[in-house]
């Protein structure tokens, strides 16, 4: 048993580095369209982060395509040269690189001058800023197109029910319910004692429906130590019609005892399907995941920084409500730890089409976070440009390199805290 555990911890880990650096590269590559739409050079494509696996260069006259020796890799590179008598000299890359690196963790698209405050033509730098915005929020668009592209496909082969009144387009959709389904009962528990057994499906308790299995745990806390009625629903052997409907009085533990039922169970899949509305409900599933991860992220400060200001209080009661705000920030975030090890070796084993519904997730993630004006990222990137811009002052390049990398290290100071917290969790 412990084997299989491991089994698909481990591939729900490789699943998941392959799905974040698709999602990454994606991002890439629209950042690479746009730039190239734009005028602007894109010097290398990667997929990975370097060291350098393999290169191909493209001639920049004759277009073709090469293989790119080790022994180029750094001559064309974009490169400044120091002469004795201290001269600088630019000497530009040949052509576009296109490479493939050794470290899985994403891609990236190396434009020529990035600084904005680059003037050679065909750089960003050079760009307008109207060219400027769509190459930087190129590829927050191509993460939401992504997420639009996977869940309008899944609203034809069948969505997954994980949002809470998700959207649909009731005149085109098909809903089919499978129920909890019990997968071990304890010995001696509550479970064991009123006949229930393991692969039975629950279908009510006390005459009220269940859909998921938090219904379960929210009605048997309501009910600790009272006899409860379940409806199960068993299904007979193999070649046998004898699938039949049961009823079982449940006498629930204690609410200070170890469990109530004493069960584990597979939570219930609630798919809809679509067909001619496929793209509406992926579009609007989208915007619906959009609006709601802007939400958490609204929560999440709202509860640090009033968390902080509640400890600074005189008032006992007050400092322990804001400890509480600063918990329940922590344990609502996840870093690569905890959406590596844990949710993708959970959605993976569920099944594709929970792995495909949580990359849309994922994908959407990436977006909102890189629109946030966050000077490492796209938007705060973007928001730095423009205020410069209203100012009409020049961005130096000393500014936009101090600004980024001050923001860069905040980032990955909350990185390395929030993946602190993930191991704590996952052990």
């Amino acid at each position: 048993m412990w084997y299989n555990l491991v089994m698909d911890i481990f591939i729900g880990v490789i699943v998941g580095l392959i799905v974040l650096m698709v999602l990454v590269v994606l991002h890439e590559f629209g950042h690479f369209v746009a730039a190239r739409k734009n005028g602007v050079n894109v010097l290398e494509f990667g997929i990975g982060f370097p060291p350098r696996a393999i290169a191909w260069i493209k001639d920049a006259k004759t277009g073709k395509w090469r293989r790119l020796p080790r022994a180029e890799w750094e001559k064309d590179r974009l490169s400044k040269v120091v002469y004795s008598h201290g001269e600088k000299a630019d000497f530009a890359q040949k052509g576009m690189i296109f490479s493939l690196n050794w470290l899985p963790i994403g891609g990236f698209c190396r434009m020529d001058g990035e600084s904005a405050a680059d003037t050679r033509a065909g750089t960003f730098g050079a760009a307008s800023f109207w060219a400027k915005t769509k190459v930087l929020f190129a590829g927050v668009a191509m993460n939401w197109l992504v997420a639009i592209v996977i869940l309008t496909i899944l609203a034809w082969t069948g969505m997954p029910d994980f949002i809470e009144g998700q959207f649909t387009v009731e005149s085109d959709t098909r809903t089919d319910f499978t129920p909890v389904q019990i997968l071990t009962v304890a010995e001696e528990s509550p479970a064991q004692k009123a006949g229930i057994i393991a692969g039975d499906y629950i279908i009510s308790i006390d005459k009220n429906d269940i859909r998921y299995g938090s219904d379960i745990t929210s009605y048997n806390a309501e009910h600790a130590g009272e006899e409860v009625v379940y409806k199960i629903y068993r299904k007979g052997e193999e070649g046998c019609n004898c699938d039949k409907n049961l009823e079982f009085n449940v006498k629930l533990n204690p609410s200070d005892a170890e469990y109530l039922l004493g069960v584990t169970m597979e939570s219930s899949q609630v798919k809809s399907y679509s067909t001619w509305s496929a793209p509406i409900v992926g579009m609007g599933v989208t915007l619906q995941i959009t609006g709601q991860t802007f939400k958490g992220v609204g929560e999440l400060l709202w509860n640090l920084v009033s968390g902080v200001g509640r400890l600074f209080s005189f008032d006992a009661n007050v400092r322990e409500s804001g400890q509480e705000a600063i918990s329940a920030v922590g344990d609502s975030v996840s870093g690569p730890v905890g959406i590596i090890g844990v949710l993708f070796p959970a959605f993976t084993s569920a099944g594709p089409a929970n792995l495909a519904y949580l990359s849309a997730i994922i994908s959407i993630s990436l977006a909102c976070m890189n629109v946030l004006p966050i000077p490492a990222l796209d938007g705060g990137r973007w928001l730095l440009i423009a205020i410069y811009k209203l100012r009409k002052k020049k961005l130096t390049k000393e500014v936009e390199e101090k600004i980024v990398a001050r923001a860069f290290i905040v980032l990955l100071a909350l990185m390395f805290i929030v993946t602190i917290l993930d191991i704590v969790r996952f052990f």
